[in-house]
This record gives C-alpha cells, structure tokens and sequence, in this order.
C-alpha cells in the first residue's frame, strides 16, 4: 500500500532505535509529495496511523516559553515525537535518550523510558524523566526543566569537589597536538 506523504514529514526508521532524518527519499524541490509505504507509516510517529495501543493524555508545562501543551499519545509511540507530528515544538538535541536537553519533571501520572541513558536511575526515582524516549503509561502531566539544572543534578557531586588543580604541563601536551 502506497500512499502520500507530504515531503517535510521525517522518516523514522525504527521506533525504538536511532531517528534519522530521511530527505534524500525526496524526489525533488518542485513535487513535494513522495510514496509512503505502508510500513514507514507504522514507524512513523509523524503519520497519523490507527494503533490499537491505548492512548494518553499528555500535558507539558514549557518553563522556557511559558506556555502549556496538551496532547495525546499512544503507549507505543514517544512522546517527543508525537508531540512534533502535531507540531508542537518542545526542546530537544539529541533524540536517543543521551542527553537533559528534553528532561522534564513528572507533576502526575506515569511514563515508561527504558532508554533514558541521559538520567540515572535515582533521578528517575525522582520524578525525572525524558519525552524523546518516554512513553506514557498513563495520563501524564510534566514540567520541562533547564538542561543545566538537571545535568547539574545528575553530575554536579561529581564536580563540585573543590577547585581542580591545573596542570600546565598536560595543557602544554594538549596543546601541542593541535
């Protein structure tokens, strides 16, 4: 089954692996629409595709732009994702659960992110979470937080042992090889 597309949707190969960008499937800048098949569409998060998982609810309250987003997401699909199929713009950098750039806070309900690598797990036992890999479980409502926040949170005990000693001899090294 082919369909159309319209050529600004992105075409996500797995929904659980790497998302990449998909424009070389674009034919040209002049006809921008391209065939779709049908199993892109069930991958697709961007695509309106009838799943037989349950949907939820999913409210985000955007500190950095002071607005509230409210939405709906199946079980199995992420939930930054959907949120860009329904043009919703929220933060994010790199899309696989590495970073804090979508971290947010759980205000009520539940999500499931088996590859948030960006949060250890006592932050997730917080409340801490990741929408570019979460899934809700549930009706969720969630606040975004400051990247720098939450990195600090997760790295700051790490860093905030004193002052570091500078080594001018490895800096002299470092340098050299530039």
């Amino acid at each position: 089954m082919d369909v159309q597309a319209p050529c600004n949707i992105l075409s996500y190969r797995t929904p659980s692996l790497f998302f990449r960008r998909s424009r070389n499937s674009i034919t040209s800048k002049s006809k921008c629409r391209r065939n779709t098949t049908s199993s892109e569409l069930q991958a697709s998060p961007r695509i309106s595709v009838a799943s037989s998982a349950p949907t939820h609810k999913v409210t985000v309250h955007d500190r950095q732009r002071d607005v509230v987003h409210e939405f709906y997401v199946p079980e199995d699909q992420y939930i930054l994702h959907t949120a860009e199929a329904q043009n919703i713009s929220l933060p994010f950098a790199c899309r696989h659960g590495c970073c804090t750039s979508c971290a947010v806070r759980i205000k009520s309900g539940q999500l499931r992110q088996p590859e948030a690598l960006g949060i250890s797990a006592e932050l997730k036992a917080k409340g801490y979470a990741l929408l570019c890999v979460g899934f809700p479980t549930s009706d969720i409502e969630v606040e975004t937080q400051d990247e720098d926040e939450v990195y600090w949170l997760q790295f700051g005990r790490y860093f905030a042992r004193g002052p570091i000693e500078r080594d001018d001899y490895a800096l002299e090294l470092a340098m050299g090889d530039e």
